[in-house]
């Protein structure tokens, strides 16, 4: 099967389950001989490490260009952003549990129910996790170690957990820093700490106040409990005092390993472990976050070194969404216009470095499209596992297995659709960027809590964001001649849900 949906298309659809993805068969050839010789080399396939930063905006690493010169020096990013390739159209979901869930089942969130964050006092009318199957979940199938370190944010409830949904092992947290930081901090949330009935009813609500440590299995237990905004401040340091130490042992086995290091900072309220306050230029609690996340990167990335094997590792490194400008000043920056929970550029557009020592040449930089869901092929390519791709639903994520490994490789990825909750919103396509409805922040950014979705009027907004990155003024049908066959893309992946509809959760 092979199909195009427009005249302004290179992308092929191969299965109807498949988004289409362009075909590049003399790079997709030479790394497959690449990937082939390692394996060789090796004796096994590759391990992979997932770096997921929450809440850092597009601008906050210097390679992206921020670092020192915002006040907060970002070395360990920056270097392997040098030694790799730095990705710099790299696309998340506007907000947190979207984004995890994608990435972990290649699906858009409108095709799982995860469409929005999961909050103390959610009731799911239907575990979404049933039905799905999760990265994980496959590459335990297929002989790899899946481990989960830090934040998960897609559910707590007996059979939503990391280590019910395929994980082999996690050690973090369920719900996202502010929810543990606001139990404790009387100065941002007086009227909840020093209100002991309103305080217990918070806590009545059941959601988790501890660091877990699960196994597949269900066997489940409480390595210690949030008590005060020292244990808050604590949590990045013990995650990659953990992660440290399973890759020693992981690298031991002599077994191939998946390991998603997410980092519970930088998303608000930051509170910098003692080690890191004042750490940063700036001396703000989120610039100094900045550092300890970047600190840790390094001494984990050092780790795999010091374990032999580094150069038998995939890295990629990323955040779940834009900044979170209604914490500001404890938020990131992005260059672009909007944020977290945004279908603008600021709210979806993330920085991404994928490394490989080896692998992966020094000092590459693409503007080609990868879209996060993307990890979900790629990492099953990698492990020698397309034939787990599942095909009885619908698929967003493409391998881009060839892109990254080859020298001057090119994206296999020609759309990004954007969705926010059940929205969809946008479309980038090349250097295009196409809304069918838009979002108006009415006080300067507040991006989630004074937002409203309007459709947009008689014409889409088209904008070149290759001149007007910012998204400020539409080129429209007066300069540019593709509305027509861009909107046919979208009403092609409107179909995709008459034939796999999505699920309803009741989030």
């Amino acid at each position: 099967m092979s199909e195009r949906t427009s005249t302004l298309s290179k992308a092929e659809r191969t299965r109807d389950n498949l988004e289409p993805a362009v075909p590049h068969v003399e790079q997709a050839n030479a790394a497959k001989a690449k990937l082939d010789a390692l394996i060789e080399a090796k004796g096994q396939r590759p391990n992979i490490v997932w770096f997921l930063i929450d809440d850092m905006g597009y601008g906050d690493p210097g390679a992206f260009g921020g670092g020192e010169a915002i006040g907060a020096a970002t070395p360990n990013m920056d270097r392997l952003a040098r030694e790799g390739l730095k990705l710099t159209s790299t696309y998340s979901q506007p907000t947190c549990t979207p984004t995890r869930s994608a990435i972990l089942t290649g699906r858009l969130p409108v095709r799982t129910g995860l469409t929005r964050p999961i909050l103390a006092g959610d009731r799911v009318g239907k575990n979404p996790w049933e039905d799905e199957i999760s990265l994980a979940a496959l590459l335990s199938d297929s002989g790899y170690t899946t481990v989960l370190s830090g934040k998960w944010h897609v559910g707590e409830a007996e059979g939503m957990r990391p280590h019910d949904v395929g994980f082999d092992e996690f050690y973090g947290f369920y719900p996202a820093q502010k929810e543990l930081s606001q139990a404790f901090d009387k100065r941002r949330y007086p009227d909840l700490l020093l209100n002991p009935e309103r305080l217990a009813a918070l806590r009545a609500e059941g959601g988790s106040e501890a660091l877990i440590h699960g196994w597949k299995g269900g066997r489940t237990e409480e390595a210690s409990r949030i008590t005060c905004l020292d244990d808050v401040a604590d949590g990045d340091r013990k995650l990659k005092e953990f992660s440290i130490g399973k890759i020693r042992e992981l690298a031991a086995s002599g077994k191939p390993f998946f390991l998603e290091h997410a980092f519970m900072k930088v998303h608000a309220d930051n509170f910098p472990s003692k080690a890191f306050e004042g750490a940063s230029s700036s001396k703000f609690p989120y610039k100094d976050s900045v550092v300890e996340v970047d600190t840790y990167i390094g001494e984990i990335v050092d780790a795999l070194d010091q374990a032999g094997v580094l150069e038998n590792t995939f890295i990629f490194i990323t955040s779940d969404n834009g900044p979170q400008r209604d914490s500001w000043p404890d938020a990131g920056y992005s260059p672009f216009r909007g944020a977290k929970s945004s279908a603008w550029e600021g709210g979806v557009r993330v920085p991404g470095i994928a490394y490989w020592k080896g692998m992966i040449s020094p000092g590459r930089e693409s503007d080609g499209l990868f879209d996060l869901m993307d990890l979900f092929n790629t990492c099953l390519a990698l492990a020698g596992a397309e034939d787990k791709v599942p095909q009885d639903r619908y698929i967003d994520g493409i391998s881009q297995v060839s892109f990254l490994l080859c020298d001057g490789g090119e994206s296999c990825r020609e759309k990004v659709f954007i969705w926010a909750e059940k929205d969809l919103m946008a479309m980038r396509m090349y250097e295009y960027k196409i809304h069918i409805k838009v979002m108006t922040t009415h006080a300067q950014w507040l991006d989630i809590d004074m937002t409203t979705v309007a459709s947009v009027g008689i014409a889409p907004w088209l904008f070149n964001l290759y001149i007007d990155p910012k998204e400020e003024y539409p080129v429209g049908h007066r300069m540019n001649a593709f509305i027509a066959p861009m909107s046919a893309e979208l009403k092609a992946h409107a179909a995709t849900f008459k034939k796999f509809p999505p699920k309803d959760i009741g989030l």
